[in-house]
């Protein structure tokens, strides 16, 4: 039997097909990487090409583009002069100083500081007023009324640096010939006030410090603390260096084997004076006119400068009475009692009976009594007779716990490093470290 014939489908080729498939699985492949593929970047624009200058900021305004005008506060005048010359009028005037108010009371504007006026040339008349109390913060006073007025604590910016110098004829010259200000001087004597008196400095003496640099917009602020001093004397270094342990437990300046610097008392109760008069059985009293025991140590300073307790203790005595004038007496302890004298006035808030740390303010440096000018005089009791504090010599004080040792002596090594790079020790440094270490060994042997 013969079937009928099928007509058969034409068929593409087999190399057509493998063909076909190829540019379908390319296609795949491409569509997906470009989907996956980031976008290119945009192009780059170079400083050459486009070099971008960032605009001056001051008083929180880019003030490359407006004016200013620096004027100094004269005697007398007041913010509502000083508001009324710029153009406003009564009521503008009002509100403003009341702006101004809420933000830095009115009477820290002194006369013979700065205040700056900034205009805008596309408004009309000046924008703002901005004033510095400090080097650490400014006022900007919106002068439109608008609000944006603010007081605004500037950043500090702290660096570790480095000073030396040598002493030619006082300390505090030898501190300014070499571009040092007070202020490091006064930072100094927190670190060593109870190693050396400064009021005996001698000439070749010697000293080197690292210390905190405050840097505001630039430009030095007061010094931070002292972190390492180095004082070199009759052919001795006396060394100070701060350290903090872990748990600050034990916080203060140590010594080159980690002897705690501070002692029972101060070598002086004030800062940046002189001694102008001496311990005298048989001193010629300036005033009196004749031979008269002078049972104390006077220290000249100008009028006003903070008189100092020179050990921990209790006010026992205060008042006025006679050549003493006004005075202050404390108890250190059954042993130990100092007087100070001739104040201008007293510590406030202070009476018999406070409680007063080394170091603290109890009264201001004047003439009452029998004085020829402004000092104190320092009297110094010892089991219940005056004595020449300059000649008293106190125990060593006991060392931090040996656990702390390693940490601070790494913490010292650094810093010898650091006083090395702006002189060299009179004795050597590891022959010292050495002897303080067999002094300890013997004071703990006993």
């Amino acid at each position: 039997m013969n079937l009928p014939h099928r007509k058969r489908k034409p068929r593409l080729p087999r190399v057509a097909l493998v063909s076909v498939f190829c540019l379908f699985a390319c296609a795949a492949i491409i569509y997906s990487l470009v989907g996956l593929s980031p976008p290119p970047p945009p192009p780059a624009l170079t400083t050459n090409a486009f070099p971008i200058i960032p605009p001056t900021l001051r008083y929180g305004i880019a003030v490359d583009t407006v004016s200013q005008r620096i004027d100094t506060i004269r005697e007398g005048q007041t913010l509502s002069d000083i508001l009324l010359a710029q153009g406003l009028d009564n009521q503008q005037t009002f509100d403003a100083a009341n702006v101004f108010n809420a933000l830095l009371d009115v009477r820290d504007l002194r006369a013979g500081r700065t205040y700056t006026i900034i205009d805008d040339a596309d408004t009309e008349g000046p924008d703002f007023l901005a004033y510095q109390p400090s080097i650490y913060e400014y006022v900007r006073l919106d002068l439109k009324g608008g609000k944006h007025s603010e007081r605004t604590q500037l950043p500090v910016k702290t660096e570790i640096a480095l000073a030396a110098g040598k002493i030619e004829s006082s300390l505090w010259n030898a501190m300014t010939g070499a571009g040092l200000s007070y202020a490091l001087t006064d930072r100094m004597e927190d670190a060593l006030q109870w190693s050396i008196d400064f009021y005996h400095v001698q000439p070749d003496d010697a000293f080197q410090l690292v210390y905190e640099k405050k840097l505001v917009e630039g430009e030095d602020a007061a010094p931070g603390m002292v972190k390492a001093a180095r004082y070199s004397t009759r052919g001795d270094d006396i060394y100070a260096f701060w350290y903090c342990s872990p748990d600050s437990t034990y916080q203060g300046y140590f010594g080159l084997n980690g002897e705690p610097m501070k002692s029972a008392f101060l070598k002086s109760p004030v800062r940046f004076s002189r001694m102008s008069s001496a311990f005298n059985p048989r001193r010629f009293h300036p005033v009196q006119k004749r031979v008269k025991p002078h049972l104390g140590t006077d220290y000249a300073a100008s009028r006003g400068t903070p008189i100092l307790v020179t050990a921990d203790g209790i006010i026992i005595e205060r008042g006025r009475r006679g050549g003493n004038g006004n005075f202050v007496k404390v108890r250190h302890s059954k042993q130990f009692t100092t007087q100070y004298l001739h104040m201008q006035k007293f510590k406030s808030g202070q009476s018999v009976g406070t409680r007063v740390r080394q170091g603290e303010t109890i009264g201001y440096v004047g003439s009452t009594g029998l004085a020829t000018g402004p000092h104190v005089c320092y009297r110094f009791w010892k089991d219940g007779r005056q004595i020449d504090h300059t000649k008293l010599r106190f125990p060593p004080t006991k060392n931090m716990p040996d656990t702390l040792l390693p940490s601070f002596e790494t913490l010292r090594d650094a810093y010898l490093v650091e006083l090395n790079k702006v002189g060299q020790p009179t004795r050597d440094t590891n022959e010292q470290i050495e002897e303080g270490k067999k002094l300890q060994a013997t004071l703990t042997a006993k």
